[in-house]
Formats: structure tokens, sequence, C-alpha cells
């Protein structure tokens, strides 16, 4: 399993920049796509952006352009940097990884047992207008 640990989470004006980030550790070397998911007061949580172990990116539509995901395999390390920051970002922040499930990424030799999402407890941000 991973223990994931998001950082960065504040409270900052609109237009404002915030950059997340959510250090992995545990079995790393299982973790295929990770990803950024919100959750605001009332509302179901979403699907932010997320990256994949080749370095692929999904958006959200309502954040592309303003937010940039990236990852340091080397540091097992996940970011988030968000820009121009609107009131309806507010919401807790939360890191997901993908344990995989068959032979570990990059890692042919290692054979993985998962197939599991793991999540970190969340990072609050606050955008106010």
């Amino acid at each position: 399993q991973v223990q994931l640990v998001e950082s960065g989470g504040d409270l900052v004006q609109a237009g404002g920049s915030l950059r997340l980030s959510c250090a992995a550790s545990g079995v790393t070397i299982c973790i295929s796509a990770m990803g950024w998911y919100r959750q605001a007061p009332g509302k179901e949580r979403e699907l932010v952006a997320n990256i994949t172990s080749g370095g692929s990116t999904n958006y959200l539509d309502s954040v592309k352009g303003r937010f940039t995901i990236s990852r340091d395999n080397a540091k097992n390390t996940l970011f988030l940097q968000m820009n121009s920051l609107k009131p309806e970002d507010t919401a807790v922040y939360y890191c997901s990884a993908f344990l995989t499930e068959g032979p570990a990424p990059g890692n042919s030799w290692y054979t993985c047992y998962y197939g599991l999402n793991y999540w970190g407890k969340g990072a609050l941000v606050t955008v106010s207008s």
C-alpha cells in the first residue's frame, strides 16, 4: 500500500496562485496513474486532473489553462500548480494514486498485486473574492 500526504493548501485571493504537493511513500513502485480530486461543501468529489506513469494528462474543463499537474517520479511527489484561482475553486483537494495489478510501471521485473486506488487526507484551498 501507499501513504499520501498533501501540503500547500491555503487561503488565497481570487486571481492568485497556489501549488499543492503530494508526497507518496510505501510501495511506490506500483503506482501508475496519480490524480487530484476536489470536493466543495455540499458537492460530490470530482476529478480535477490526472497523470499517467508515462506523463499523459487529463483536466477538468473548468481548470484547463489555469491548472497544471506534474509528477516527480524520482521523489514520488505529485504537484498541482493552480493559477488564476477563482472562488469556485474553493474545496478540499485530495491526492490519489492507483496501484496497479501486474508488472510494475517501468519495472516489469516486479509484480504488483493491488488494483486499488489510495487517497490522501486532503488539503483545504479557500479562494476569497
